[in-house]
């Protein structure tokens, strides 16, 4: 079977990597000049399995009005004349349910749990190298009302088999005590002892190194601008340097996957998400973060990679907006001072924007769609990284259950168990 996976971000390399795995001839194929090099380039870095409650929420909607009216707000809202921007809004807000927001939550611990035991699979078959840490993550809430909701969520995560706890301001610096001089600024926390961090574009780099040595093929600074298609299935992707055939087509180009399905009258509820780092020399690993924060109350994360320190904040609905406002590189160059004095030099910030591929449930699209050969893996939101191997296994499997030929399925599913694929 010939597959074509369009986009090489860490969902394009994951589920190219994984089909090659499955015994399939495939290229990938990016628009840019190399592998991560977009939204999976110097994103938050956490691969976090157990904190993946939707952005669409509760508590989301009740703090709505306050983020968008503050000017320092980590969230922002651009209105634009865009009828499917207006469209994702309307649905975003209508999920902001309980109900929704726990059935949100079940889905992506669900994907989380196949994603983490399948990168730990890969891992285990690989020699990658990319700044990968088990190194736990702690959640700080800024009041107390925050620290109930968050001690709730982790009440009923506890039942789909997350291994969470809630802890005082002092746990939570005897837990990371470059936390000291934060100490009566938060009101407790959430550790998650087995969380870990890595560098997402390190990672797509070495899985597109090994899905060349599985026979797969690249082709970058190749954009796809859309499909050919005879009865009812597509025969080639488009491209200014000719056409590229193959028996099976994944979308998986993040923000871009709306613009391309729609060639072929396929619509995806994908709205990009704008977020910012900086990633900051570490120079004092004493008064360094060694385990993954989030500080809830400034909507930022800090994730230490190998010498570095990452710091990932914002989400904005700007549309496909790449700028780099100065003031929000300030915000966060504060938060990393704030919370750990002295710990890093900020001569050097590489101050950086992508934009994350979010649906309005935060329950990204991974299936068949439109004509027969199609195939959708995108909208992964903030958890690109963290769910991009157990997408790529749920996309895998679809493809092979649709593949025609029961030979080929049954070669497909002896090459994955030879490769020690999660079952």
């Amino acid at each position: 079977m010939k597959v074509c996976v369009v986009g090489a971000g860490i969902v394009g390399c994951a589920t190219a990597y994984q089909l090659a795995l499955q015994g399939c001839e495939v290229h990938l194929v990016d628009s840019d000049r190399g592998p991560g090099r977009g939204t999976s380039f110097a994103n938050g870095a956490q691969l976090s399995y157990s904190y993946v409650e939707p952005l669409a929420s509760p508590a989301t909607l009740l703090g709505l009005p306050s983020m968008l009216l503050s000017r320092d707000s980590p969230l922002r809202f651009r209105l634009r004349l865009d009828a499917s921007q207006w469209w994702w809004c309307l649905k975003f807000l209508s999920a902001c349910n309980a109900r929704q927001s726990r059935q949100g939550t079940r889905e992506l611990l669900m994907l989380a749990q196949l994603s983490r035991a399948t990168l730990e699979a890969w891992m285990h078959r690989e020699a990658w190298r990319f700044s990968f840490q088990r190194n736990g993550k702690l959640v700080l809430c800024p009041d107390a009302d925050t620290l109930q909701r968050q001690a709730a969520q982790v009440r009923f995560q506890s039942d789909l088999g997350c291994q969470q706890a809630v802890l005082s301001p002092q746990a939570c610096v005897d837990k990371e005590p470059a936390l000291g001089g934060y100490l009566g600024r938060f009101s407790g926390g959430v550790w998650t002892a087995d969380e870990c961090v890595g560098d997402p574009h390190a990672l797509s780099l070495q899985m597109t190194e090994s899905l060349l040595r599985l026979g797969g093929q690249v082709h970058f600074e190749t954009a796809v601008t859309g499909f050919s298609v005879k009865g009812g299935r597509i025969v080639a992707a488009q491209t200014p340097g000719g056409a590229l055939d193959a028996d099976v087509f994944v979308i998986a180009n993040g923000a871009a996957a709306p613009k391309l399905a729609a060639s072929v009258k396929v619509s995806l509820q994908i709205c990009p998400i704008k977020g910012y780092s900086i990633t900051l020399p570490i120079r004092s690993t004493e008064k360094a973060p060694s385990v993954s924060v989030t500080d809830l109350g400034r909507k930022t994360v800090f994730a230490p990679l190998g010498g570095r320190l990452r710091v990932a904040a914002m989400a904005e609905v700007v549309g496909h907006d790449l700028s780099i406002p100065p003031s929000r590189i300030q915000q966060m160059v504060k938060a990393a001072d704030t919370l750990f004095p002295g710990a890093c030099e900020f001569h050097e910030t590489q101050p950086w924007a992508g934009l994350r591929p979010a649906t309005p449930t935060a329950v990204p699209v991974i299936g068949q769609m439109g004509p027969a050969n199609l195939y959708v893996n995108a909208g992964h939101g903030a958890l690109g990284f963290t769910l991009a191997a157990g997408s790529a296994v749920v996309l895998g499997r679809q493809i092979m259950s649709h593949w025609p030929l029961r030979e080929s399925m049954e070669r497909i599913t002896e090459t994955s168990t030879e490769c020690g694929a999660p079952s």
